[in-house]
């Protein structure tokens, strides 16, 4: 299970109910900030979700809507949180203009207040945890290096308690051991194998975030059968040609590719100011009735079906 936080929902300049990208995926103790626009730090405060375990920052590209919020969320770090490391994951472009305003300006060289990395990643693995992995995957917008990020659960075997209570496993320890694959011996001398309490194999959890884009049909195989995608919807299907000239994508292009791979739950952001939200709302359903636009502040549970 993963969970999403929306930080900022507006695209290219903020509005007066929206701003500027920026969300939050959550894996139990784990926390990734995916770009990072300006008044950033503000919203993080409002959501009251605070800074701590905040070490982890996945830029998709860097356009200054998704990477002004570094120089606030830096400074405030110097002054007012305290944490002990910060990663800043990025294609090179995006680092090289965030190293300038973190390095130069905001430090002007003073030592930063806690362990500073800035992580150039490409295409492929980039976080392998004990349970899911981050993945991240090329995304055509305009200029180098844009980048989109999968997040999946590991694939395990589901503990089923019912076969476990017929053999007279006890609660604790033991069936613990059991879903970690090793055997264990009951009091009265009988083995139990993983095999007796554990059904076959299932697939984790899905989740596609997708930053700014002009494409989908590069799309469709890493999105295949998500159960979550966050992808922008920056304009309405009457102004397509703007969205191609500028490279992003209509809320009814998302839609679609939704539908073409399989996903079971659409997530729209990135809206421009320039439309009213029932109107992108109508459009994006009209395509697929399931989906939905998120606002700032929006959390949202994503999980397997079944």
């Amino acid at each position: 299970m993963f969970e999403i936080l929306f930080l900022g929902t507006s695209a290219s300049a903020p509005s007066a109910r929206r701003g500027l990208s920026a969300l939050i995926v959550k894996h139990n103790e784990h926390r990734f900030l995916i770009d990072c626009g300006e008044g950033t730090q503000r919203q993080i405060l409002q959501s009251g979700i605070g800074f701590k375990q905040l070490n982890r920052i996945l830029l998709t590209h860097g356009h200054l809507d998704h990477i002004l919020g570094l120089g606030g969320l830096m400074s405030t770090f110097m002054r007012w949180e305290s944490i002990e490391q910060l990663e800043i994951f990025g294609g090179k472009s995006a680092l090289e203009r965030v190293k300038i305003l973190i390095n130069d300006v905001v430090l002007a060289g003073k030592k930063p207040p806690m362990s500073l990395h800035f992580r150039e990643i490409g295409p492929g693995l980039v976080a392998d945890e004990d349970d899911f992995t981050v993945t991240a995957f090329p995304v055509t917008h305009r200029g180098p290096d844009c980048l989109g990020y999968c997040f999946e659960e590991k694939a395990r075997r589901p503990f089923l308690g019912e076969k476990a209570d017929a053999l007279g496993v006890p609660f604790g320890p033991q069936r613990r051991d059991l879903v970690n694959g090793q055997p264990i011996a009951l009091d009265d001398g009988r083995v139990v194998g993983p095999e007796d309490v554990l059904g076959p194999l299932q697939r984790g959890t899905k989740l596609v975030v997708v930053g700014d884009t002009g494409r989908t049909d590069d799309l469709v195989d890493v999105v295949r059968d998500a159960d979550g995608l966050v992808i922008e919807g920056t304009y309405l299907d009457e102004d397509a040609e703007m969205a191609r000239q500028f490279s992003h994508m209509t809320a009814r292009g998302a839609a679609e590719l939704a539908q073409q791979a399989g996903v079971k739950q659409l997530i729209l952001t990135h809206i421009s100011r320039r439309y009213r939200e029932k109107d992108v709302i109508a459009e994006l359903q009209s395509a697929l009735p399931t989906a939905v636009v998120a606002r700032d502040f929006d959390h949202f549970i994503i999980k397997r079906e079944g």
